[in-house]
């Protein structure tokens, strides 16, 4: 199946594709976004990336348990349970027991975590339109949102990158 895959991958109408090329830019656009974005939640609304993310799954998906989180994010449940933590502390999520299993709880956002979101979120899609514009905006934009769209979809069907722990 590997070497079906690679030689897909190989062949494209412009020539071989440099598959570690390609993964060393889809890295480094990511880190720089996510970079990019932690900067501008952090100077307006006191967040990063990261804790916006969990409020607007939170938002979008009230009642979610931290292993939800964790699949969602491919992120160890430890790390998700500390994020979950700090929003706790800042009075933005709240943990209730769940009714079906005592040992786990159930988040939901509180009315600060729920406005807090709703003005993240604004900024976060401002920046990031702004981020991507010259390159999204242009004629093969949604291809590629369509190709990353697929590339997630396999991945996260067959299951692949999840943390071990």
């Amino acid at each position: 199946m590997q070497d079906k895959i690679y030689a897909m991958a190989s062949k494209s109408s412009r020539g071989p594709i440099d598959l570690p090329g390609f993964f060393a830019d889809l890295v480094r656009c990511e880190t720089r976004l996510y970079n990019a974005l932690n900067d501008r939640l952090r100077e307006r609304h006191g967040i990063v990336t990261s804790q916006f993310e969990f409020l607007r799954f939170l938002r979008d998906h009230p009642g979610s348990r931290v292993a939800d989180l964790a699949t969602e994010f491919a992120i160890g449940i430890g790390a998700t349970s500390k994020g979950i933590d700090r929003l706790e502390k800042q009075a933005w999520v709240i943990r209730r027991t769940n009714p079906s299993d005592r040992r786990s709880s159930l988040l939901d956002l509180t009315a600060a975590g729920l406005q807090l979101v709703e003005a993240a979120e604004a900024t976060f899609t401002k920046a990031l339109a702004e981020l991507t514009a010259d390159v999204l905006g242009g004629p093969s934009g949604p291809a590629a949102a369509q190709i990353f769209s697929e590339l997630r979809s396999v991945l996260e069907r067959d299951q692949i990158g999840l943390p071990t722990g």
